[in-house]
């Protein structure tokens, strides 16, 4: 990881945002397509100077009302400011309300949540910890994402199957998003210097090279919590499905819940899953 993650963040962010963006004249011979430093230090209330100082590190400690005029002036969102505040955090030592020695790496679900999957079926659910490794799931889970490789490894990871077994590019038509999503909720879901998401990134810098570690590097990727899928199933064809992620914070794991987007794909989980045709319904998901 890099020892300045919020300049970078910053300037990735300042050279993402267009003049026209934020109400300023395109202007003439710009270099990049973002905004100058003089650009966005003015739009922020602080000198050039101290924001070149941030950028390359050599500030690390910027006031939260600093923050909040540099993430107005970039329009962030509550996502990406929430990121902006944890870089801080991290530059500057780390809370040590937040940080301290990192917790244990969870790989057992509570009782309590294995009955609640029990409770989703014949639904496709998964509970993963915040590495991504698949610590409990459906047997609709199996039926869909089995197929594919997903649960082959003796302890499944999303990211290694999605950056290391071919059948995943095959698998999933818009794959360029699902590694997006999947290496943006790595970078910004874990524990403060957690040396198991450090290992993880290690691991796929070596194994998938530069598909990985760009976007690793990738300050301004916020991951999303609900959202659409396409799958290429090997038995019962394309299907639409749609997700929801339900958080548990206290075990550092997520819950989640994969569902038919459409009724072609609902009758298709159904007889992935040998249940009655209905067993599944649709869900439209509201525009928006």
């Amino acid at each position: 990881m890099s020892d300045n993650e919020l300049g970078t963040y910053l300037r990735t962010w300042r050279e993402a945002v267009t003049p026209e963006e934020v109400g300023l004249p395109p202007g003439l011979r710009r270099r990049t397509p973002g905004l100058r430093r003089a650009e966005l230090a003015t739009l922020a209330g602080i000198s050039v100077e101290y924001l070149t100082r941030l950028e390359q590190g050599r500030d690390r400690n910027p006031s939260a009302q600093v923050l909040g005029a540099l993430a107005d002036a970039l329009n962030l969102s509550l996502q990406d400011r929430i990121v902006l505040r944890r870089l801080t955090k991290e530059a500057d030592g780390g809370d040590p309300l937040v940080c301290g020695a990192a917790p244990p790496l969870s790989r057992t679900p509570r009782p309590t949540v294995r009955a609640v999957l029990e409770h989703l079926e014949p639904a496709p659910a998964v509970v993963l910890n915040w590495i991504g490794d698949v610590l409990a799931h459906t047997s609709g889970y199996a039926g869909l994402f089995g197929p594919i490789g997903v649960l082959d490894a003796e302890q499944p990871n999303l990211l290694r199957h999605l950056f290391t077994d071919a059948r995943a590019r095959d698998a999933y038509p818009d794959w360029e998003r699902e590694a997006d999503n999947l290496v943006a909720q790595l970078r910004h879901d874990v524990p403060l210097r957690d040396p198991y998401a450090a290992e993880l990134a290690e691991e796929l810098t070596v194994t998938a090279g530069a598909e990985f570690a760009d976007r690793f590097a990738d300050l301004a990727t916020a991951p999303r919590r609900v959202g659409s899928q396409r799958v290429e199933h090997p038995e019962v064809g394309p299907l639409r499905l749609l997700h929801e992620t339900l958080a548990l914070p206290e075990d550092g794991q997520r819950v989640v819940i994969h569902l038919p987007a459409d009724e072609a794909t609902a009758a298709a989980l159904d007889r992935l899953t040998g249940r009655r045709p209905g067993a599944l319904r649709a869900v439209s998901r509201a525009a928006g």
